[in-house]
């Protein structure tokens, strides 16, 4: 495999897990506020990203490669709102999204078929990723200040299923 491939391959595992290590600051903020729903929502998004990051790891196996994972950086975990966190969820995903996206460009331009068509299934993932935030951020924006409408909201939320 083409070295510029392999080590940004590696660097999207680590990626991947500090996205987990981010939705769980981000559900603990919930579960902080008494918010159990948003807290689950960001459970079940906390563990995907550890699913993303293993179906690199097995990959990267699979095809003899040395798998070499880096430091995972603190995540934030001072939230002003469920607003601000799921704004800050969604930036995130579009970040992951132009990561995946050069990946895919890389396996492209070096030719590496096989490495492609495994990202496909990310490129496509990227898409629900920044889907899901962008709904929550539609709903908030119709409950804006109501606590009868977030507590509503709350319990929808905690009904995603993993």
């Amino acid at each position: 495999m083409d070295k510029q491939l392999e080590k940004i391959l590696n660097e999207q595992i680590t990626k991947e897990l500090a996205s987990y290590y981010l939705y769980l600051s981000m559900a603990a903020y919930f579960d902080a506020e008494n918010l159990s729903g948003c807290a689950k929502w960001m459970m079940v998004q906390a563990k995907e990203e550890v699913s993303h990051g293993m179906k690199i790891f097995d990959y990267m196996v699979d095809k003899g490669l040395r798998v070499t994972l880096g430091a995972i950086e603190k995540p934030e975990s001072d939230f002003k709102s469920v607003k601000d966190v799921f704004t800050k969820a969604l930036a995130h995903e579009k970040k992951v999204t132009v990561l995946i996206d050069n990946i895919y460009k890389t396996a492209k331009k070096v030719g590496d078929s096989t490495t492609e068509i495994f990202m496909q299934w990310f490129v496509t993932e990227q898409i629900e990723e920044e889907k899901n935030d962008t709904d929550v951020l539609a709903l908030l924006e119709r409950v804006k200040e109501d606590s009868a409408s977030m507590i509503l909201l709350d319990k929808e939320l905690g009904k995603r299923g993993e």
